[in-house]
């Protein structure tokens, strides 16, 4: 069966999302075709809004409808703690166990050639400046365990260690291959907990 060009057009779009096959576009078409106006209505504006509002702090680089975000101007964070993530996702990830009370820097991605992402594709120059200018205590590596994610540790401590801070990896609660994204709470804060220092 042929669909209705404008139905045909939703459900192209719904794949366009990460994860989201022919099937699962063909659901959520249907989905929103079946909701009142209001409804459509609302997660319409709702993306419209994130879109417009939503930035990367000039601070860390995570995504806020603030600049600086909500956890550079917290004065309960530890500003001698840095921890390294690749996405924004994967600082969420960690805020949810509750257990890290540092600053984030935010990479913008991993070292990937195949991709064509190099250093200079990432936010690295900032991480630099950011380390250079504070006195801190402890940078955290917490990055995929992925090829890309050991690639792009490897050059970060290689960059970092001439400035003499204390450099670490998350422990091995974090099964190789595993995106933060995708781990549980429990895992993450024990692979935080487990952290070790790169040598």
């Amino acid at each position: 069966m042929k669909y209705t060009k404008p139905l045909l057009k939703l459900i192209e779009e719904f794949q366009k999302l990460p994860g989201v096959g022919p099937k699962s576009a063909q659901r959520m078409a249907f989905y929103v075709l079946n909701q009142d106006m209001e409804q459509v209505e609302k997660l319409a504006n709702s993306i419209l809004e994130a879109k417009k509002l939503i930035k990367k702090c000039s601070s860390c680089h995570n995504i806020s409808a603030n600049d600086p975000c909500e956890i550079c101007v917290s004065s309960s964070r530890d500003n001698k703690t840095i921890c390294v993530v690749s996405e924004p996702k994967d600082l969420i990830a960690i805020e949810r166990t509750n257990e890290y009370k540092g600053v984030y820097h935010v990479l913008g991605g991993l070292i990937s050639p195949i991709d064509g992402i190099g250093p200079d594709e990432l936010s690295i120059k900032e991480l630099l400046g950011k380390v250079s200018k504070n006195n801190l205590n402890e940078i955290i590596l917490a990055l995929d365990t992925s090829t890309e994610g050991e690639a792009t540790m490897l050059y970060l401590n290689r960059i970092l260690s001439p400035l003499g801070k204390k450099i670490t990896r998350l422990g091995f609660g974090l099964p190789a291959g595993t995106e933060l994204e995708y781990a549980d709470e429990l895992t993450i804060a024990r692979a935080l907990e487990g952290r070790s220092e790169i040598k």
